[in-house]
């Protein structure tokens, strides 16, 4: 018999398992298994702190030892609070949010080559693994909002409408926190060198993104960036000061009419604006982007 295995499977309508299905079918197979993504994401996340002794009590110190540090050096010894109002909520709330991004961003670029047996293993989409890291940093930080609220209250912020804006900003990263973990989950699927140059990345990222800092402040107060406005709208265009701006205005009411009436920045629907941008292109583009290689994942 002289007939090659391709025209054999082709004969018998036989196909490859891993083989890549229609966007369709495949964008049914992940919503499928969504029981399955919230399950791995919790037994990852309680697998995490199971060889420490406070457990998951970590998820709730390691925030706010973070908070401890950078007001330490940047706000007492560096003088970034000065001039800002409730300075510790609002650096809470940068540390906190930007947090979220930075965890599903550095998680998911090791979501496939950290589960290779398992992928090599049963046949899946493989999508779910870094929709799953996700689902563990957002289960991470609804812990650590119990904290932020607490702190924000306890320094007198009242009850305002203004608050309930806070969960479209926050299902908005979320869906930027996804694609780029997609995108991530790729390139570190393929080049495991990605991984180890992230924490410089992300470090520099927090750094440019006013976590610790007032961005408004800064782009009122500094002549180089008067000199050349471009700078403080790419500055604003960042979408990890996006969504920590945004959680801010929402949460922070002297905050907020700090800079709209210190600093005379009347209108936050830029930011909505490109929050929204942001979000819908690292979600599509970042599914679409991970698809593409679904059949390479595992190989080698």
């Amino acid at each position: 018999m002289n007939e090659t295995l391709a025209a054999y499977a082709a004969r018998y309508g036989l196909r490859q398992s891993a083989a890549r299905p229609p966007l369709r079918k495949y964008i049914q197979s992940v919503w499928s298994r969504r029981n399955f993504i919230w399950a791995f994401a919790s037994a990852k996340n309680i697998s995490m702190y199971t060889e420490s002794r406070l457990g998951q009590v970590w998820q709730l110190l390691t925030p706010i030892l973070n908070v401890s540090v950078y007001y330490l050096i940047f706000g007492v010894l560096l003088g970034t609070k000065r001039g800002v109002p409730d300075f510790i909520p609002f650096l809470v709330t940068g540390v906190f949010m930007f947090g979220f991004t930075q965890r599903s961003i550095t998680s998911g670029s090791k979501s496939v080559g950290d589960n290779l047996s398992l992928i090599r293993a049963l046949h899946f989409p493989r999508a779910t693994l870094p929709l799953a890291i996700a689902v563990v940093e957002l289960q991470q930080l609804l812990l650590s909002l119990v904290v932020l609220i607490a702190i924000v209250f306890g320094f007198g912020e009242p009850i305002s409408v203004h608050m309930l804006l806070f969960v479209p900003v926050l299902l908005l990263q979320l869906m930027f926190n996804i694609g780029m973990s997609l995108i991530m989950a790729r390139l570190g699927a393929f080049n495991r060198d990605i991984t180890q140059l992230l924490p410089f990345i992300m470090r520099t990222w927090l750094y440019l993104s006013g976590v610790i800092f007032s961005m408004p402040q800064l782009v009122h107060r500094s002549a180089s960036i008067k000199s050349a406005p471009w700078i403080g709208e790419v500055l604003k265009a960042n979408p990890g000061y996006v969504y920590v701006e945004l959680s801010r205005h929402t949460m922070l009411g002297e905050y907020r009419g700090y800079v709209h009436n210190t600093l005379h920045l009347h209108s936050t629907a830029q930011l909505w604006i490109y929050a929204l941008c942001w979000s819908a292109v690292a979600l599509v583009g970042g599914f679409l982007f991970f698809f593409s290689a679904e059949e390479r994942y595992g190989r080698g």
